[in-house]
C-alpha cells in the first residue's frame, strides 16, 4: 500500500514538473524601463544593471524559477546560484530578491521603479512585457 502511494505521489510531482516546463514565461518590467528580449539574460546574471539612467531591480519567482532558468538563462539552479555567488564574492552585487508568487512578482513590478520579474500569464498593460519564452 505504502509503495503504491508513492509511486502515485511521484507520478504526479512528475507530470506537475513536465506540465511546468512546458508552462510560458512572460519576463516583465516597470513601465519606465526599456529592454529588448537579449538583454534579459544579462539581466538575470548582473551583467546589466542600468536601462540607461534606471538602476534595473530584477526579483525571481520561485513559482516559476526552473521554467525561467531552463527556457531563458538555460541553466538550472545549482548553475545559477554559483553564478550569483561568486559575483556576490566579485562584485558585492546581490542576487535578486524571491517573490512568492505571479502576484507578488506582478505586484513588484508595478510598484518599484526599475523592477523586472517573470509571470505565467500574459500581464495587463501597466508593465512592459519584455519577451515570452
Amino acid at each position: 500500500m505504502h509503495r503504491l502511494i508513492r509511486t502515485l505521489a511521484t507520478a504526479a510531482l512528475l507530470a506537475a514538473c513536465g506540465a511546468s516546463r512546458a508552462a510560458d514565461v512572460y519576463v516583465i518590467c516597470h513601465s519606465g524601463v526599456s529592454l529588448t528580449s537579449a538583454d534579459v539574460r544579462e539581466v538575470f546574471l548582473g551583467e546589466k544593471q542600468f536601462a540607461g539612467a534606471v538602476k534595473l531591480q530584477p526579483a525571481d519567482n520561485s513559482v516559476l524559477q526552473a521554467v525561467f532558468l531552463d527556457k531563458v538563462l538555460k541553466m538550472d539552479a545549482g548553475k545559477y546560484s554559483t553564478s550569483w555567488t561568486k559575483k556576490s564574492f566579485r562584485e558585492g552585487i546581490n542576487p535578486p530578491p524571491f517573490k512568492g508568487s505571479d502576484a507578488e512578482a506582478l505586484a513588484y513590478v508595478k510598484q518599484t521603479n526599475g523592477a523586472c520579474s517573470y509571470v505565467g500569464a500574459q500581464p495587463g498593460g501597466d508593465v512592459v512585457m519584455v519577451g515570452k519564452f
